[in-house]
């Protein structure tokens, strides 16, 4: 009989790459069968992936009731949180501790979580104001103390945010207006094609990555290679530019000011997975992550004049 895996976020960008990467692959379609958790089971995502043979089902991750129902009879699961939906870090965090312990009373096999690094951590305080990645973070420490056997799976920098960063100016070429040097390293990351690669990657090594993270990105790219890549897919001339952190700052909504600023600066120092190497993570892939150049191109007719 198939293993059964919640994934939760199944319409969203991470969860629905992992659906779709676990129904392509030969191996773990047969292997798992699959049960996707979403807030609103009748929105048009969730029924295509129904048409697709996924058990869907609604739940809340504040209701413990609800999210032991959707671990039910689980070997698997992969859980994300969304900070960015209440932008509070005790709820984000108490959604963390109640599908860890629920796994945990469940008997979950294997718990992949996609986590973050702890900023204030590793910047020694200099940037405390990143609860997106330090609420994560907490969830990380609290499931590592849960005993549930657990892999993490640390998302890098979207690419699909550094396309929207790439404005055309009047005379028709792009600009980056960054609040950073180019000393900054970003690691990017397709996150609708590869999260589902890495996901897949780490349940076929389990035994090897129990208690490791896996750093979900292609490569580190500093502004100057992005602008030059994205020059050479599309042909279009685009430059980058550095501005100080207070004038940049004057352009972002108010609320997530600060926290946007030093998610920008952490990219300098200490780094985004504080200068953690990707090679061990890129090669227990069997199919590559998308490169920079190859998501531009992907995406060429956003550049259109």
């Amino acid at each position: 009989m198939s293993k059964l895996i919640t994934v939760f976020g199944a319409t969203g960008n991470q969860g629905g790459s992992v659906i779709r990467a676990l129904l392509a692959d030969p191996v773990l379609s047969k292997e798992f069968r699959i049960r996707g958790i979403t807030r609103d089971t009748s929105k048009p995502a969730a029924q295509e992936l129904k048409s697709k043979g996924v058990e869907m089902i609604s739940a809340d991750m504040s209701s413990t009731e609800s999210v032991a129902r959707a671990l039910k009879d689980a070997h698997t699961v992969f859980l994300v949180t969304n900070y960015w939906e209440t932008m509070s870090r005790d709820i984000e965090y108490n959604q963390g501790k109640n599908v860890t312990d629920a796994a945990k009373a469940a008997g979950v096999s294997h718990l992949i979580f996609s986590s973050l690094i702890n900023v204030t951590e590793a910047s020694n305080g200099a940037l405390p104001n990143v609860p997106h990645f330090d609420g994560k973070a907490e969830i990380e420490k609290y499931i590592r103390a849960s005993s549930v056997p657990a892999t993490f799976v640390l998302p890098g920098y979207f690419m699909s945010n550094l396309i929207s960063s790439l404005k055309m100016k009047e005379d028709g070429s792009f600009q980056m207006v960054l609040p950073i040097s180019d000393t900054a390293r970003f690691p990017l990351f397709d996150v609708v094609d590869d999260t589902g690669k890495f996901v897949a990657a780490a349940i076929k090594n389990r035994s090897s990555v129990l208690g490791k993270r896996i750093y979900e990105a292609v490569d580190y790219y500093s502004p100057s290679r992005i602008i030059n890549e994205f020059t050479e897919a599309t042909g279009k001339a685009a430059s980058w530019t550095q501005i100080p952190v207070d004038q940049w700052k004057k352009s972002l909504p108010p609320a997530a000011a600060q926290e946007i600023v030093e998610n920008y600066l952490l990219l300098e120092e200490p780094g985004y997975y504080a200068g953690a190497d990707l090679k061990q993570s890129y090669h227990l892939l069997e199919l590559k992550p998308t490169t920079w150049k190859e998501f531009v191109a992907k995406n060429k007719a956003k550049f259109s004049a």
